[in-house]
């Protein structure tokens, strides 16, 4: 029996799968492997965020329905809001998300009748582009410049699509390219929203992953961003936190009950243990996350510069967990450079064609293993040969 299944859903194989399958077959084979490619930290949480959540699976009452967030989670995020970026959020302008990957993948549906425009950076993480495309949005991408910094070009936006456009996705400090904004930027893209009436989406997930002292912000600290827009904020990469699926959506009123509206029809509310693991995280001590940054850093440093020195020129990052870097040796096809990287050399990274038509020519590599193994990386490189080809 054959099924006609929706056109929606005809996805190919997720490349970060494609990549463990490789991964998988050389160790199968005893070879050795740097996988460089998905970004999920390799440090653990802090001991007092485990307690928690330990302390709260612990009683049987915390595995109902919690229907929504505890009010101590709604404070501690008000708290940390304030503490870091000096604003001052309402309870309703925050909700939760189930990572902020399931809240990109569904905000559509609050913003979008079918067919209706939102546009997506290009490059851009898989989700900013997919996630519109299954609530049944039209995606049109706007370009990031390289020669700018990577910055979004917004006067090249044609005229049409700002019109039609109901919301624009946003995210600095950007993956794939690694880059951070200027404040410079965001009152010209607030100016922008409300000339063209389209609502900002900006996914601030590595808010606390920057480096050499340049310290982001958040969108929402600029005047007339609630006006405008909401933001995503996760607590996966700043505190560890990756499998617990734990993120918020801010900002905008309106966006954001609309948005709990939608998702109450399809979800009853994050498992307690986890909404204490995020309450412990966000009012307990920020050490490990500035000693996780400094450690970022330095493995940065260690790649970067590794692979500098062995001749492979302009691999940089400026915040997140990554570093982007251009194809060697006048290469154009990503997939195939990064296919034949893994054969030779072990070395697992990601296509910069995985995030889009401006992604080709680049690849991205995580920086989730500690110095000396990428030490051992960068050499598995040279001593492979493809930098002198």
């Amino acid at each position: 029996m054959e099924f006609q299944l929706s056109r929606r859903s005809q996805f190919g194989a997720n490349i970060f799968n494609t990549l463990n399958d490789k991964k998988v077959e050389r160790l199968a084979k005893g070879l050795p492997v740097y996988n460089l490619s998905i970004g999920t930290p390799d440090f653990a949480p802090d001991p007092h965020v485990m307690e928690a959540a330990a302390n709260a699976a612990r009683d049987p009452e915390n595995y109902k329905y919690s229907l929504t967030e505890l009010p101590a989670l709604i404070e501690a995020v008000q708290g940390w809001y304030r503490r870091r970026f000096g604003v001052e959020l309402a309870p309703d302008e925050i909700t939760s998300v189930y990572g902020s990957q399931e809240g990109i993948a569904h905000i559509a549906m609050a913003l979008c009748d079918p067919g209706e425009v939102i546009l997506a950076p290009d490059p851009c993480y898989p989700i900013f582009s997919v996630g519109p495309a299954l609530c049944g949005a039209r995606v049109e991408y706007y370009r990031l410049d390289p020669a700018n910094g990577w910055q979004p070009d917004l006067d090249a936006i044609p005229a049409d699509l700002c019109r039609a456009a109901k919301a624009m996705v946003v995210s600095f400090p950007n993956n794939p390219t690694c880059t951070a904004l200027p404040d410079s930027f965001y009152p010209r893209l607030i100016d922008f929203a409300r000339r063209n009436n389209i609502i900002i989406l900006h996914d601030n997930a590595y808010s606390e992953i920057y480096f050499d002292g340049a310290q982001p912000g958040s969108f929402l600290q600029f005047p007339g961003a609630r006006e405008v827009g909401v933001e995503f904020n996760s607590l996966s990469k700043t505190y560890n936190l990756t499998g617990a699926r734990v993120s918020f959506l801010l900002g905008n009123r309106q966006v954001v009950q609309r948005f709990r509206a939608v998702r109450s029809q399809i979800d009853y509310g994050s498992f307690l243990p986890t909404q204490y693991a995020a309450i412990a995280a966000l009012n307990g001590p920020q050490d490990s996350v500035a000693l996780h940054r400094q450690e970022y850093q330095r493995r940065r440093d260690a790649l970067c510069g590794g692979l500098d020195a062995i001749g492979w020129k302009g691999v940089c990052s400026r915040a997140t967990m990554f570093a982007w870097a251009p194809l060697p040796g006048g290469r154009t096809d990503s997939a195939a450079f990064c296919a034949e990287l893994i054969e030779r050399s072990g070395v697992i990274c990601t296509p910069g064609a995985a995030f889009g038509p401006g992604g080709e020519g680049y690849v991205r590599f995580a920086l989730v293993l500690p110095c000396p193994r990428l030490g051992q990386a960068v050499e598995a490189v040279d001593r492979c040969g493809i930098l002198r080809e």
